[in-house]
């Protein structure tokens, strides 16, 4: 249904190349129009942008994932920020469904960058006002953002999917501590226990579990598992195995960002006992690419409803990541 509530002179949408199918549903649902951006590269390799309508005195939103590949991607959001800021644009939304670079939260090695914190700076000096975007890897992120930004939540759509399901045999679990409290509330809206994965990670690729926190996996014959972002899959390949040997025999694979690279996804389904892969279109999964296992849910209506409040001066608590739905 279209919600026809901004007015159509005073915001102008764009699409980033990453993902311009979601950027179109979120402007067909807020009843604007999706700008036309000119992209193309010059001989040596670099980047020429232009926007396709004026800005100027505008609300501008700018809707840009940050999918493979990232640095292209990234820099072309950057070039399209600083764009509508030197066009005299009143207020610059950057869009970000999937923030790739939330998985670098923290300084765990000398010498390596926060690069979340980093990218987020560089935001704000190419002109972003305001972000959007949604299930950051970790809540610190939320703070690495010099101007005002909003994580959306996930769990609504995840909640419609499996609400009418019987739950009753199914346990929770989150794939490591980190991601345990938000295991938790979607546990808590299911009416549904949770368990967290003890991982050790060994590398980019390979990790280690030993054992199990919280309630007990055995006796259960369904687990749900939910995680933030699958890109290798491999965690969620080795919690599968421990889950197995523990007598699970059904397990659902939930995550909001399916990146599913190096054949991550492909792995993943062939566990017999993994009979589902839910995740949102966040990042873009072509349709050769999708699976009969893998369900992809939108989450066009979710950016539409929160850049409408935002845009009405209205709260998005119902919306964002750590509130309670």
């Amino acid at each position: 249904m279209t919600v026809k509530t901004l007015d159509p002179s005073e915001v102008r949408f764009f699409s980033g190349s990453s993902h311009p199918t979601l950027a179109a549903q979120i402007a067909e649902h807020l009843g604007v129009p999706l700008e036309k951006t000119a992209v193309s590269r010059f001989s040596n390799d670099n980047l020429f942008l232009q926007l396709g309508a004026s800005v100027r005195s505008r609300n501008v939103y700018i809707v840009q994932s940050l999918s493979p590949p990232v640095n292209d991607h990234l820099v072309e959001l950057l070039m399209m920020l600083d764009i509508a800021k030197a066009a005299s644009a009143r207020e610059i939304h950057a869009i970000i469904p999937y923030y790739s670079f939330a998985r670098s939260d923290k300084k765990d090695a000398p010498r390596i960058s926060i690069t979340a914190r980093m990218v987020a700076d560089l935001l704000q000096t190419a002109g972003a006002t305001h972000v959007m975007t949604m299930m950051l890897h970790s809540p610190q992120v939320h703070g690495f953002f010099p101007m005002p930004a909003d994580p959306l939540s996930s769990r609504p759509v995840f909640m419609r999917h499996f609400k009418e399901r019987d739950l009753s045999q199914t346990i929770v679990v989150a794939g490591d501590m980190g991601g345990a409290k938000s295991a938790a509330r979607f546990a808590r809206e299911l009416g549904r226990p949770v368990a967290a994965g003890n991982k050790e990670r060994i590398s980019d690729t390979e990790v280690r579990f030993n054992g199990m926190v919280g309630a007990q996996v055995s006796g259960h014959k369904t687990a749900l598992i939910y995680d933030d972002e699958i890109a290798t899959g491999g965690t969620i390949l080795e919690l599968s195995k421990h889950l197995i040997e523990q007598g699970i025999e059904d397990i659902w694979v939930v995550c909001t960002h399916g990146v599913f690279v190096h054949g991550g996804l492909e792995k993943l389904v062939e566990i017999p006992e993994i009979t589902e892969v839910v995740t949102t279109d966040t990042v873009p999964i072509p349709p050769e690419k999708r699976h009969p296992k893998l369900k992809v849910l939108s989450v066009a209506h979710i950016f539409g409803e929160a850049i409408r409040y935002n845009y009405m001066r209205q709260s998005i608590g119902d919306l964002f990541v750590y509130g309670d739905v």
